[in-house]
């Protein structure tokens, strides 16, 4: 990974000029109500922000909150919401015996419903051994130590069905995530990232998702960057969108090698950015553009 001091120089205003050139702002939309199936769930999309998490933010917001009225009514409907068919093939994989033990998901977990309630709203999490693992180790460690199983490709459709049947157990949740203890060097370790500039272009997370907030680029407009919403159908993508899989977009973005999906930086990384939309609303499976 190219790892660039954090400076200013002539090289990155010219590249930023040019990556926003034609900029348009556009503000959240804070009238608008995150609300499924005319009334059967209402979504925290604000949270108050704090001197320690995010400083420099005067309040959290959902990427939601960022998106135009079809993109965002697109969710509000089940039946609308493109997501909804990786939560069915997550559902039936749940039953599917897989591996040399001869179990399913739901033999050991029983009813996701139950058991899978409130796991993604404090993903990633420290393992019994007190490493940081997101849902997908967790996921892979069941299938691999228990199942007899293969594991799944990080971003694969087998894995991203599976993370969105189980983010859906948490729909509704506050995003809730350890960043004290022995989960704080991997918070510390997140945060350096998301601060530090990487690529040419000189870039850090917080350029983005801070200091150009509501900036038009390309055809979308820049959020918060919160991960509540996670898995994501991507309408350019055409599919769901694992966490990882954004962050290396992003680090590609910036033109530098990306960290792998799966390793350590981007789990220290994806602590510190959940930890920004501590109070929002686990989304479930949501869509953007």
């Amino acid at each position: 990974m190219q790892h660039l001091k954090p400076v200013k120089t002539l090289a990155l205003a010219s590249a930023c000029a040019a990556l926003f050139a034609g900029a348009a702002f556009a503000d959240p939309d804070l009238s608008a109500e995150l609300v499924i199936n005319d009334g059967e769930l209402t979504l925290v999309t604000r949270a108050p922000s704090d001197d320690v998490i995010t400083p420099n933010l005067p309040e959290r917001y959902s990427g939601w909150l960022f998106r135009d009225a079809a993109t965002r009514e697109m969710e509000m409907d089940d039946f609308e919401n493109p997501a909804m068919l990786a939560v069915e093939a997550g559902a039936d994989l749940w039953t599917t015996v897989d591996g040399s033990a001869g179990q399913s998901c739901a033999d050991c977990h029983g009813d996701a419903t139950e058991s899978m309630a409130g796991v993604r709203a404090h993903m990633p999490h420290l393992n019994a051994n007190g490493v940081l693992w997101s849902m997908e180790d967790y996921i892979n460690n069941c299938r691999t130590e228990r199942m007899g199983a293969e594991a799944w490709r990080w971003s694969g459709d087998q894995m991203t069905s599976m993370t969105s049947y189980i983010s859906m157990q948490s729909r509704g949740m506050p995003v809730d995530v350890q960043i004290d203890g022995d989960a704080a060097p991997y918070w510390e370790q997140g945060r350096e990232m998301y601060y530090t500039r990487y690529g040419q272009l000189e870039l850090s997370c917080a350029n983005c998702h801070e200091d150009s907030t509501g900036l038009m680029i390309r055809a979308d407009h820049l959020s918060q960057g919160q991960i509540s919403g996670f898995p994501t159908y991507r309408l350019k993508n055409a599919g769901i969108v694992s966490i990882h899989n954004r962050f290396r977009g992003c680090i590609r973005d910036t033109r530098a090698e990306s960290f792998a999906e799966g390793s350590d930086e981007f789990r220290a990384l994806e602590l510190y950015v959940a930890s920004r939309g501590m109070g929002l609303s686990v989304e479930g499976v949501s869509v953007r553009p």
